[in-house]
């Protein structure tokens, strides 16, 4: 292959515009040595091209070049040839700058997708202790509703946050509850400052004051917390009858239905994570699981930046099977996942940003020899 059809098929295939066929050339080349240095050569350009990825960093870019380069055993898709992989992972870095920032001759023959599966947002219901609901990705900034002394606020931020003038005296505590929907994420300020970060497809019921000996919140799904510090008032989330008690720490719930267990992850700080007679005190990098049958497990130097990744703004999978990352797109893109025929059997690993369009992240999950197809909001997995 000479250097301008390598160039032509690299930059197509950057861009979305390449056939299937194409795209079996442009792989198969890195089995060649010569072919080798033309890619290497193509990295070089684009590394050094900031415009288009917005890296500075020499040691984060030298990283990229030697993880495409040179990939691990275990790499971005495992059970892909080591070729697809650097491509994989080409793409992962450069496509939604290329797609932002690219020729505008290539942007405009691209069609629309036919189907409507799109990356999710800041989108959350706030039920209040009367029953009123609000929508808060469409409420306005400024306060936005009062219970009590106790006023709503939605910040300039985009969270909520509780306010009150001082103590509620002996009048009973008022609980709200805010609920992200598939495809939903928010933020909340909880009245004594703590802070909550709540994913997809999860909800949080807690009180407008914390009185009493505790700060109680109950959850469902999935929420990272940064508790402010009290040690006079524990803070405790309930999960069914699983409790996490932490006086001021960080930790990461993660309690969904369909996957069956709950994870409990601590990334600073020190937590009791208990149910019934069983007790378990985390320090950080640590993770309780309580599985489908209530045991309490522990597990050792956890991945921190895998289990938050989603609060920062990405998925990252580590030996990840192919049902449990349809199961986390399929709740943040809203979408209906099926299956025709066998399911592959894959296991996944590397990052992709959850702002890209679902056809960035299933592109990505074809190299590894995986095929759907989306007929509206249904992903259809097929053999």
């Amino acid at each position: 292959m000479d250097q301008q059809t390598f160039s032509n098929l690299l930059e197509r295939y950057l861009s979305e515009d390449l056939s299937r066929e194409e795209a079996a050339l442009l792989l198969d080349s890195l089995q060649d040595d010569a072919m080798r240095e033309q890619w290497q050569a193509a990295l070089d350009n684009l590394l050094a091209n900031k415009s288009l990825h917005g890296l500075s960093d020499p040691a984060r870019m030298q990283a990229i070049r030697q993880r495409i380069v040179k990939p691990k055993k275990y790499s971005l898709l495992k059970k892909m040839a080591p070729y697809a992989t650097a491509a994989a992972v080409l793409t992962a870095v450069f496509t939604y700058a290329y797609r932002s920032t690219g020729p505008k001759s290539v942007q405009a023959a691209r069609t629309t997708p036919l189907h409507n599966v799109t990356p999710g947002g800041n989108k959350a219901v706030l039920t209040l202790a009367d029953g009123s609901q609000i929508a808060l990705d469409s409420a306005g900034m400024g306060d936005i509703a009062s219970q009590g002394s106790v006023r709503v606020i939605k910040l300039d931020s985009g969270q909520l946050a509780y306010r009150a003038p001082g103590s509620n005296g002996e009048r009973p505590p008022e609980f709200n509850t805010l609920a992200t929907p598939r495809g939903g994420q928010f933020r909340v300020v909880l009245p004594d400052g703590s802070k909550v970060w709540l994913n997809a497809a999860s909800s949080l019921r807690f009180p407008t004051a914390f009185t009493g000996n505790d700060r109680l919140v109950q959850l469902s799904g999935e929420a990272y917390f940064e508790v402010a510090k009290n040690a006079r008032q524990p803070f405790k989330v309930m999960v069914d009858d699983l409790a996490v008690q932490v006086l001021g720490t960080s930790f990461n719930v993660k309690a969904y239905k369909e996957d069956g267990k709950i994870n409990t992850t601590l990334l600073e700080g020190a937590v009791n994570v208990q149910h019934g007679t069983q007790v378990i005190l985390l320090k950080p990098g640590q993770q309780a699981t309580m599985n489908d049958i209530n045991t309490l497990s522990l597990k050792e130097n956890v991945n921190m930046e895998e289990v938050v990744a989603w609060k920062n703004g990405y998925f990252q999978f580590n030996h990840e099977p192919l049902k449990g990352v349809m199961g986390q797109l399929a709740r943040w893109y809203d979408a209906e996942v099926t299956y025709e025929g066998k399911v592959p059997e894959r296991e996944f690993g590397g990052q992709i940003a959850r702002s890209s369009s679902i056809t960035d992240v299933l592109k990505m999950l074809e190299l590894s020899d995986v095929h759907f197809r989306v007929e509206g909001k249904k992903i259809i997995v097929t053999p």
